[in-house]
């Protein structure tokens, strides 16, 4: 498939060549209107004027894509604030970049139109470049694709000498992606977030929805990824194993969106995961426009198809339910309840004690206990938690109402000492009538 390089000469960074068509889908007014409350607030010493004059001039001000992402990431007023008073280097050092941002809209309907030779379907989307409160360089909601050009159009001039520990190191792997001359294909990324179904809530699904997204967008720009996980993983065979040993686990947090610490230390290693398999599925389909529309349209709620791409792809060692019943068996599991059996009916309103008895001993303190998806089953009222000497038995002491159905969740935040989660438990019981 011929596949075109696209460059913005005016940034010095790939992009689209030059059209003559006005594009009216890229909206950079938020740019204007937060630089303009932020010349406000620094000048203003109270800190409730402050949040005052962001929340009127920016936020309220803002377009629907400056609204969609504070919807989005839980940004307030006072954050910005916060943010702007405390990092005063940085928020100058990156604002004559952020003002290119108009500049842009002619290079990626371009980019745009590349998309929609390889996925004719493509939905028109509006691209908003927002900014942000300095947690997401970009997502998309819905038709919008969202960028928050406060870290997507950093470079290496960004100041962040005031940044301290983690934060700082965030920042400085943010840099070492340069952002800035990448802004183009992050938009592309995004904009094939647009044309997605809903994300699930499963790690292993979420890895290929970013993964697809990533692939589709360089295959377009006709690029390769500036997602260093995407190169990391590709060199080192043991995060696919380590990623098929964990993909069940649903801990999001070591594989994607986060800087939590692992073994690699490397972030968004689920990025990788999520690419080859897309990369495969594609190469191995004798029709790879049809591959393409079968990826982006994917309905993640469709677990089976989900896997029969995933297995398509050859990208795993074994089957998705080979792994599957295989993480079963590893895992360990509640194996009994005392004093009764699981979906008992009639038991005794006088039980005050109910004993989890694992297959194995947890490590004693990691618990997570949540609601059944009975609507109307209770929670048992509990009264306290306790483990057994050998941390392999877990009691809550209990109060129960008579004739009452209930339900309890026992969650993978129970763990081994070697960090492996348990498989999920639902308790459901009823009481007898007194």
């Amino acid at each position: 498939m011929k596949k075109g390089i696209c460059f913005v000469v005016v940034l010095g960074f790939m992009a689209c060549t030059m059209t003559d068509k006005k594009e009216k889908n890229v909206v950079t007014s938020d740019i204007d209107l937060f630089w303009a409350a932020y010349d406000k607030v620094i000048t203003e010493t109270d800190s409730l004027k402050q949040v005052d004059l962001m929340d009127s001039l920016y936020l309220q001000k803002g377009s629907p894509g400056l609204d969609a992402m504070v919807q989005a990431r839980n940004y307030t007023a006072a954050e910005y604030v916060a943010l702007i008073n405390r990092y005063p280097k940085y928020w100058e050092s990156i604002r004559a970049n952020t003002l290119k941002a108009k500049n842009l809209s002619k290079e990626l309907q371009e980019c745009v139109d590349r998309l929609k030779q390889l996925y004719p379907e493509l939905k028109p989307a509006k691209i908003y470049f927002t900014v942000g409160a300095m947690r997401s360089g970009g997502t998309a909601v819905d038709s919008l694709a969202l960028i928050g050009s406060e870290l997507a159009m950093a470079d290496s001039n960004a100041d962040i000498s005031e940044f301290e520990g983690r934060s700082k190191q965030w920042m400085e792997f943010i840099l070492q992606t340069e952002p800035l001359q990448n802004l183009v294909l992050l938009n592309i990324h995004e904009y094939v977030h647009t044309q997605q179904k809903p994300i699930s809530d499963k790690l292993l699904y979420r890895a290929l929805y970013e993964g697809v997204a990533e692939y589709i967008s360089v295959m377009a720009m006709g690029v390769h990824s500036t997602t260093p996980a995407i190169a990391y993983g590709k060199n080192n065979p043991k995060v696919k194993e380590k990623f098929e040993a964990e993909m069940f686990y649903e801990r999001t947090y070591d594989w994607l969106w986060s800087n939590s610490p692992n073994e690699f230390e490397m972030r968004d290693l689920g990025y990788y995961i999520g690419y080859s398999i897309a990369e495969g599925y594609i190469k191995k389909s004798a029709d790879s426009l049809k591959a393409i529309k079968t990826l982006i349209e994917l309905d993640y709620k469709e677990e089976n198809k989900a896997n029969q791409i995933i297995d398509a792809s050859g990208f795993f060692s074994k089957s998705i339910d080979s792994l599957m019943r295989y993480d079963k068996q590893k895992r360990p599991k509640v194996a009994t309840v005392e004093p009764f059996e699981n979906s008992a009916k009639a038991v005794s309103p006088q039980t005050s004690e109910i004993a989890f008895v694992f297959s194995e001993p947890l490590n004693g303190y990691h618990t997570g206990v949540d609601f059944g998806p009975a609507k109307k089953a209770l929670f048992p009222k509990i009264l306290e938690r306790k483990w057994s000497e050998d941390h392999q038995k877990w009691i809550v002491e209990v109060e129960l109402l008579p004739n009452t159905h209930y339900q309890m969740l026992l969650s993978t935040n129970f763990r081994t000492e070697q960090n492996v989660p348990i498989l999920p438990y639902l308790l459901d019981f009823k009481t007898a009538a007194e």
